[in-house]
């Protein structure tokens, strides 16, 4: 069943993970939850966020492998949360792109600050 509703909506959530009520996926192509992950009631993410493990060994079969999610939290488009030990705090927002190892404490903001630069060259005549 799992594989049929990721192969319809290209989400996949492992049939392990734990999923509180009012939990609403915005654009949710790309969405992945692993087996061990635990996510509090009045979640909202949006398309391509992953919350997986830091690493896959068979010896890690029976441990809590990905983060949990606490009440009322948001994460932006392609924000990655990683580990079992990795709790993100109730209240809180994960902006788009961030890349997340360690705990944030209740109430935060985290976001990721991309940098461009534009390099122009000049015609030398």
């Amino acid at each position: 069943m799992t594989e049929y509703a990721h192969s319809k909506t290209g989400v996949d959530i492992n049939p392990g993970a734990t999923i509180g009520n009012s939990f609403f996926i915005d654009h949710a192509t790309g969405v992945v939850i692993g087996e061990t992950a635990i996510v509090g009631n009045h979640v909202k993410i949006y398309q391509g966020v992953t919350l997986g493990g830091l690493f896959v060994a068979k010896s890690l079969q029976e441990t809590k492998r990905h983060p949990t999610i606490e009440d009322h939290v948001t994460i932006y488009a392609n924000a990655t949360i990683l580990g079992g030990e990795t709790v993100v705090g109730e209240n809180s927002t994960v902006g788009g792109n961030a890349w997340i190892t360690k705990s944030i404490p209740p109430n935060s903001t985290v976001y990721h600050i991309p940098e461009i630069k534009i390099k122009t060259q000049t015609n030398a005549s």
